[in-house]
Parts: C-alpha cells; sequence; structure tokens
C-alpha cells in the first residue's frame, strides 16, 4: 500500500483477491485514490474470476476520480498457455467476458454435456509435462489441442466475433439426484452477485441429492458495511450476526426468483465460520477457491445440511421468494 501512496502506476496488475482487498482503502482515502488513477491507463487481474461487484466498484471509484471508467483487462488461459490465449478488449471487457484467441492461438471448441469445452494450440502452448509422457498424451487431442478443462458461451450464437464468456469448469459440473446437470461456475457467479456485497465466493454442493445447496464465503469487509459493528477478524462472530443473516437471507430469497428449476435453485446454505485453509489446499495463493477440496474437507457440513440441518443452516422461505 505504501508503494502506491508514493507512485502513480500507468498500468496496474493484481489477482481479483488483491483487488478487493485494495477496494476499501480507495473508498475511504480520497488521497491514495487521487494517486491510483491520476496516471492509470488499464488494470489486469487473471488468477481465479472477479465477482461482479468487485468489478463495477473499481469502475464507479474510476469514473469519480477521473470522470471515465479505467479499462479493466484479462483473458482465458493457464500455466500451460503462457499464460493466456484469449483475451478481451477495452470496449467489450466486463466480468465473465474472455474475448477471442489473440494473435497466432487457435480455439476449438467441443459439444461436452450441453457445454462448449474449449481446447487451445498456439506457440505459446507448452509442448507437454516433464517427464510425464501418460499425463502429456491425456492432456491434448488428436489435432494437438490443449484441454484447459473450460467452457465458454458466445456472446452472440451468430457471430463468434463478438467473443465468449466464461462458461464454468467442466470437471465442477454435477447430476442432481434427478440426472439434471449443474452448472457451477455460472451458478455461483449468479449466486454471488445477488448476494454482494455480503459475498465473496460460494461452493456449490449437491452431487446425487434432489437440492443444490452452498456453503458461503463471507466478505468481512462487505458485511462490515451492513454492520460497522463487526469484529476484525472474527469469521464466526460474522457468520453468526443476526444483522448479517438478515442480509443474507434477503438477497438470498430474491436471488430465488431468478430460479428457472432445480439446476439454477439453491435451497439452502451454510455461513462458513471458519477460514478456508491453504495448506488444505482449499484456496490458492492467488485466492481463488478449490470446489472440490471445500467439499472433500466440510464434507460433514455438507452431510449435517441435508440430513440433519440445524440453526445454522438457512433454508429461504421459498413461498415469499416464489410471490416476489
Amino acid at each position: 500500500m505504501s508503494n502506491l501512496r508514493e507512485v502513480s502506476p500507468t498500468v496496474y496488475f493484481n489477482v481479483p483477491k488483491g483487488y478487493e482487498s485494495l477496494l476499501p482503502y480507495l473508498r475511504d482515502d480520497s488521497a491514495l485514490r487521487a494517486k491510483f488513477f491520476g496516471r492509470l491507463h488499464a488494470m489486469f487481474f487473471s488468477g481465479a474470476a472477479m465477482a461482479p461487484h468487485v468489478w463495477n466498484a473499481l469502475d464507479e471509484l474510476s469514473v469519480q476520480e477521473t470522470g471515465s471508467r479505467v479499462p479493466m483487462l484479462t483473458g482465458l488461459g493457464a500455466t500451460e498457455t503462457a499464460p493466456f490465449f484469449m483475451s478481451v478488449n477495452p470496449r467489450t471487457s466486463r466480468s465473465g467476458h474472455v474475448g477471442l484467441p489473440v494473435p497466432g492461438n487457435d480455439a476449438k471448441l467441443i459439444p461436452n454435456n450441453g457445454k462448449l469445452e474449449v481446447r487451445a494450440k498456439g506457440p505459446n502452448v507448452m509442448p507437454g509435462y516433464w517427464r510425464q509422457p501418460e499425463v502429456t498424451a491425456a492432456s491434448f487431442d488428436e489435432e494437438g489441442f490443449y484441454k484447459l478443462g473450460d467452457a465458454l458461451k458466445p456472446v452472440d450464437p451468430d457471430n463468434f466475433d463478438a467473443g465468449f464468456d466464461f462458461d464454468g469448469r467442466i470437471g465442477e459440473d454435477f447430476k442432481l439426484a434427478s440426472g439434471t446437470w449443474v452448472s457451477v461456475g455460472p451458478l455461483r457467479a449468479r449466486f454471488v452477485a445477488a448476494c454482494a456485497p455480503l459475498v465473496r465466493d460460494a461452493v456449490i454442493a449437491g452431487i446425487n441429492r434432489d437440492e443444490i445447496a452452498a456453503l458461503v464465503v463471507l466478505d468481512p469487509d462487505g458485511c462490515r458495511l451492513i454492520n460497522p459493528t463487526l469484529p476484525q477478524d472474527d469469521l464466526a462472530a460474522t457468520a453468526a450476526d443476526p444483522l448479517i443473516r438478515d442480509a443474507f437471507r434477503e438477497r438470498f430469497e430474491k436471488f430465488l426468483t431468478t430460479a428457472t428449476g432445480s439446476s439454477t435453485r439453491i435451497a439452502r446454505a451454510v455461513l462458513i465460520d471458519t477460514p478456508l485453509s491453504i495448506d488444505r489446499g482449499e484456496i490458492t495463493d492467488k485466492g481463488s477457491i478449490n470446489q472440490r477440496a471445500v467439499l472433500l474437507h466440510r464434507d460433514a457440513i455438507v452431510q449435517a445440511m441435508y440430513d440433519a440441518p440445524d440453526a445454522s443452516v438457512i433454508l429461504p422461505n421459498t413461498t415469499k421468494a416464489t410471490s416476489r
């Protein structure tokens, strides 16, 4: 932070968690805000998806300070594609958009359980994994395209030149007991956006169950906007606070009015009251959440949500939610 107080960047790079942590300082410190946006031409992020409310807040602050929106740039890729093979441009950038392949790169789209799986080829894509020929062979298809495991959705199905939106990780999706596929990535993004600023992220559960559930990762800074008296660094107190639970329930029930069926309806939720663990692989050093690891290490919470829900489980008033 001290560096930003001294130097006005022309381009600023960070991961979404970094931008999220920076927001309260930019809101509260006019001198820092002026220094940060004074010479800024563009921002860039990678490593994880950026929540819409974080993106929108940065846009609002840049307009407040400079009179115009400072472009936020990003793309799609992996370490294996050094680092990305798709990119947005300043005119099209928005939360969830990944743009088009950069020059020299090709994207291959493969139908996969109702989605379009994307694969990458280009001079920046690695030739393989060091001394792991079997892993290498499984990571490329017969035409030499690298399998990222991601899905895309065209902005305009009739015009692919309009670019693509991220449509989740193929490996995160699952089926309910009814056989209905749940598209985790888009559902999680909509849920987090609907529950802003209280929620930082969510882990979606429900494989082989009748209904979807969510383990909710709270945003302490956002929660303090609702209740400024919340103690610092006490996630358990935040998750149990009546004002926070009521504010979350209100947003949760409003979100349910947008559900179109069992694959988009989250029926129950728990506000996680202990921090996610880097050591257990629940969260990366870039701030992104490993859905599988969280579900594995917090399986007892998931089971209790379905089989023996207690007062910690938030069950929305579905009659009220439907009537709104």
